[in-house]
């Protein structure tokens, strides 16, 4: 055998062993994290049984400012920062119908200013230096009611649940994440354009969340997301994205802080916002690669800004 093809034969056994183990991993992880929350999107079309896929995604998002409740900037309080997390989860397909999902980001984040923040100025913000850590552990289910393996109309409810994996801090914007449980119920609505173009699709998704309350404050949330694909080539897509989210309850900026929920408020704000963009991805034998391009377009008590993700998905079968 040539010298090359035995180095490539290692590598893809390597990567199959390693992918199997990961998997067996993430199996007897599902039977115990069954009950719950995560972070991840639903998808209206499931994978055909026994089959999952192995994502490794990078994502950085540029807080360029904070919107108050009337929707403007916060131009007394001006400062931006950054967060950057690194995504590893395992998607599994038990049946035709039924598939799991499980995973945890590695979050980073770096106050950048200019100036301070309302007070007080905390620690994790004035020494404008980057902190990390994990966040929270993610689970979905999800059981597809209609549709067939490649049929044209898919309808999918799932169920997810997002547990802090420690209890790390969550004052202050170089903050890993709200250190908060919850658990969303949602459905997946998609289905092929084919009377205008076999290429075309179109996929729409609603999730409610029952998120912790902090201070008997309730602010569960409603989202909206919508995604209309076309594929150029064979193995190239192109997406368009678009999402909203309404909370119900939490604290207006800044009327409603007060020095009785001031410390909770990074948590509890009532986060309404319109976010656009779009996507690419391509697809080989044996990985899947995408970007993703997301922009602020208006909100209020929120951050504005941008988001950029890539990653890459290698599918397997058990």
């Amino acid at each position: 055998m040539p010298h090359n093809l035995l180095m490539q034969t290692n590598v893809v056994n390597s990567i199959r062993y390693f992918v199997n183990t990961v998997c067996s991993f993430g199996l007897l992880t599902i039977a115990f994290l069954f009950s719950t929350p995560s972070q991840g999107f639903a998808q209206a079309w499931v994978a055909p049984s026994h089959s999952g896929s192995l994502s490794l995604e990078f994502q950085w998002i540029d807080n360029t400012g904070h919107r108050v409740n009337d929707g403007n900037l916060d131009l007394k309080y001006p400062g931006k920062s950054d967060t950057s997390a690194i995504y590893i989860d395992i998607d599994y397909a038990f049946t035709n119908r039924f598939s799991a999902e499980i995973g945890l980001p590695y979050v980073f984040a770096k106050y950048i200013g200019p100036g301070p923040t309302p007070d007080p100025f905390l620690p994790v913000d004035n020494c404008f230096c980057w902190h990390s850590g994990l966040q929270d552990f993610g689970m979905i289910v999800r059981y597809n009611l209609i549709g067939e393996i490649g049929g044209s109309f898919q309808l999918t409810p799932s169920v997810s649940v997002g547990t802090p994996s420690r209890n790390y801090a969550f004052q202050g914007e170089a903050v890993v994440g709200a250190n908060l449980d919850e658990v969303a119920a949602a459905i997946d609505v998609g289905t092929r354009l084919d009377a205008i173009s076999p290429r075309l699709a179109i996929e729409a998704r609603y999730s409610y969340a029952f998120v912790e309350k902090v201070l008997d404050i309730s602010h569960n949330r409603s989202n909206i997301r919508t995604e209309v694909a076309f594929r150029l080539t064979r193995t190239t897509a192109l997406r368009g994205l678009a999402s909203w989210q309404i909370t119900h309850g939490g604290l207006r900026v800044p009327d409603d802080i007060n020095m009785d929920n001031g410390s909770q408020h990074d948590r509890l704000l009532r986060d309404d916002y319109f976010r656009a963009g779009m996507g690419i991805s391509y697809d080989l034998p044996h990985l899947e690669m995408y970007a993703t391009y997301i922009a602020f377009v208006s909100g209020t008590n929120t951050h504005a800004g941008r988001a950029f993700s890539t990653g890459v998905s290698w599918p397997f079968n058990l």
